[in-house]
Formats: structure tokens, C-alpha cells, sequence
């Protein structure tokens, strides 16, 4: 997955931010209107969509002349996807995950339990976090199977 330059996540948070997953989503115009403070020309805008569509971090759909746009993936699914290119940048994957396991605070180990524990079918009551539905939420990366379909193999 191809990082972001600052312009892009720009537009990116803004789309993240203002489209629901049910709209049809937003024209240029709308998401250089939300980016206040920048003063960017609607041709930038343009051009910083049109990227992200190539890139295929957006959809869009065509309405009369205009298009309008989308996310392609939640925000959430995208930074899941950058973590795991990390971890195939090189080196030990098992030891990557260990560092980042001992790094991230109390709350956060919790919540990482709470969705290994739902993962493989071991949530119940007692989870924690309110997470038992994280899976839910966060679409699987491409290309990788959750871990009860890859051990029935």
C-alpha cells in the first residue's frame, strides 16, 4: 500500500470524516470546502482525487458532469494494511510483533486480547473493552485469511 503525502491524507481524513459508508459522497467542491484553512484551488483538489481514485484509495461515481467521492476502505482497514506492509518490510516478522506487543499501553494490549480472543471464537462475556465486535468493524486485509480459516487447513 502506497503511503499518503500530506495533501492526500488531508483529503483523506476529510473524507473519512464527512462521508458515512451509506452516502454517495462528496463532490470537489464539498472537500475543498472542508478543507478550510488552506486556501487550496479547486484544480489541486481535483488532481489530489483523481490521484487517490488511481491509487485506488477512493471510488467515485460520475453525477452530471461532477464526480463524487468515497473511501474506498475505512480509515481503520488502511492503517491495519500499513502495519502489516511494515511488517513485511524485512527481518522477523515474530519479533516485530513482539516489540509492538510489549510497546503499546495496558488499554490497548486489551483491546489487542479482546480481538485475538473474538478472532478465534474466544470472547464471551468477560471480554474486555467492549471490543467482542472488532472484527466487525475492520475489514480483513487483502490476501490474508483470519487465523480460524487458516487453521482448519
Amino acid at each position: 500500500m502506497t503511503r499518503l503525502g500530506d495533501l492526500e491524507r488531508a483529503v483523506m481524513d476529510v473524507l473519512w470524516d464527512v462521508v458515512p459508508g451509506t452516502s454517495d459522497g462528496v463532490t470537489v467542491r464539498e472537500v475543498a470546502d472542508a478543507l478550510d484553512g488552506r486556501e487550496l484551488a479547486y484544480t489541486t483538489v481535483m488532481t489530489v482525487l483523481d490521484r487517490l481514485a488511481g491509487k485506488g484509495m477512493v471510488q467515485r461515481e460520475r453525477e452530471g458532469r461532477a464526480w463524487r467521492y468515497r473511501p474506498a476502505a475505512s480509515r481503520e482497514a488502511h492503517i491495519a494494511q500499513l502495519m502489516l506492509d511494515a511488517l513485511d518490510l524485512g527481518g522477523s516478522r515474530d519479533a516485530a510483533l513482539v516489540r509492538f506487543a510489549r510497546s503499546v499501553t495496558g488499554t490497548e494490549a486489551e483491546v489487542l486480547r479482546a480481538a485475538l480472543g473474538s478472532e478465534a471464537g474466544l470472547a464471551g462475556p468477560g471480554a474486555t473493552g467492549g471490543e467482542a465486535g472488532l472484527m466487525d468493524r475492520v475489514d480483513p486485509p487483502a490476501g490474508r485469511r483470519p487465523a480460524d480459516e487458516t487453521a482448519e487447513r
